[in-house]
């Protein structure tokens, strides 16, 4: 997904679900910074490089694909933006241990791994909220693609057309890529960026959705395509119609984070909290435009009357490098890293525990002590009964 959803729409749907202004502010905040937690960034700011939630284009292309690099990509793109569905799924038809591990990892939204993320957030601050969002609503955008690189799991092919409706039927259309990474895509000719193909199968242009460009980002695109590891069986992709999901169940989530519920359970979607504006929700979700920032933007000011400020990458930095060492995680930023470590952490326990190492290896600390990471010991010093990293 892209800021218009992660950032605007978001607050939204905190606003929605009872959070005040400010507090809805700091949660957007904190969505939209999974995007950008990099490790550049953290470099840069001297903070734990183990708590980034994303990798830039530029730490990709310089990415190792070994087994330690890819431990690595898999670590962050599992965790933050294709947490997978079910990791006890398996595969249609017999397939070696590797490529049932790697098809477990197909994000989906509504899998345990969900549930275990929101309610991870409870009562973690603000920060840990804004967080389980983006990884809640990346579940349905990015559905059909794994967070590791995979040929057999994440490429595409020419089999890819958008479905527009027009004087009231429902059309086929082609859809082009192109490999120009400067060239904005094209919606009036259907033409749109994506990564090269590579035939290697841990080649980081097969990661995610890269073979299907920005596609799955859109909230108005609704497309058809032969996935690699769907055996010729064509998939639908409505992205109005998950996003619409997203939104109502992000809304129920944030109630159950703020302590309306008692329990969070998966495929419940508050849309009663959303029908009285569900016409205005429904024309920019479906509205045909690239970035829906401004639309989600002016909705969102006049639910709270309030302005929602444009996202500034350094507003929280000089709090957290200023900081003495001892007061770092009090930070905003301090608290955002530690809300990420935790989720990294259960996630790649996870995963781990299915006998995969794909994502790395996770340690029980009261079986093994205070081994592994650094980074994670301050963990155990937040939470209670924190055992794994």
């Amino acid at each position: 997904m892209n800021p218009d959803f992660h950032y605007y729409a978001t607050y939204c749907a905190a606003f929605l679900a009872g959070y005040s202004h400010e507090e809805a502010m700091s949660i957007c905040y904190s969505d939209q910074f999974v995007d950008l937690c990099s490790k550049s960034l953290l470099s840069k700011l001297r903070a734990p490089l183990e708590a980034a939630t994303t990798q830039l284009q530029l730490e990709l292309m310089d990415a190792m694909t070994d087994i330690v690099g890819l431990q690595d990509i898999t670590r962050i793109w599992a965790s933050f933006h294709f947490l997978p569905r079910d990791l006890v799924a398996e595969p249609p038809r017999h397939c070696s241990v590797l490529y049932r591990n790697k098809y477990r990892l197909i994000c989906g939204p509504n899998g345990e791994l969900l549930r275990m993320t929101v309610e991870l957030a409870r009562n973690k601050g603000l920060q840990a909220v804004g967080i389980a969002m983006h990884i809640l609503a990346d579940t349905w955008a990015h559905q059909y693609f794994a967070g590791t690189p995979s040929m057999v799991i994440n490429n595409t092919n020419y089999h890819f057309y958008e479905l527009l409706t027009e004087n009231g039927k429902e059309i086929e259309k082609k859809i082009s890529f192109r490999h120009s990474a400067s060239a904005p895509d094209d919606l009036e000719k259907s033409i749109y960026t994506c990564s090269l193909n590579h035939d290697s199968e841990n080649s980081i242009m097969q990661l995610g959705h890269g073979r299907a460009g920005h596609l799955p980002d859109y909230s108005f695109i609704r497309y058809k395509y032969l996935p690699a590891w769907g055996y010729y069986e064509e998939i639908i992709k409505d992205n109005p119609s998950d996003y619409k999901h997203a939104f109502c169940q992000m809304i129920y989530a944030m109630k159950y984070l703020r302590g309306e519920h008692e329990s969070f359970e998966t495929k419940q979607y508050d849309t009663a909290a959303v029908a009285p504006y569900e016409e205005e929700i429904e024309q920019i979700i479906r509205k045909r435009q690239l970035d829906a920032s401004e639309d989600w933007k002016a909705f969102g000011e006049k639910l709270s009357g309030q302005t929602i400020e444009p996202f500034d990458l350094e507003k929280y930095q000089s709090e957290y490098t200023d900081a003495a060492p001892e007061q770092k995680d009090g930070t905003y930023l301090g608290q955002f890293l530690i809300a990420a470590l935790a989720q990294k952490s259960m996630v790649t326990n996870q995963i781990f525990q299915t006998g995969s190492r794909l994502a790395g290896y996770s340690i029980n600390y009261r079986k093994k002590g205070l081994k592994g990471v650094k980074a994670y010991h301050k963990l155990l010093e937040q939470t209670k009964g924190g055992e794994d990293s």
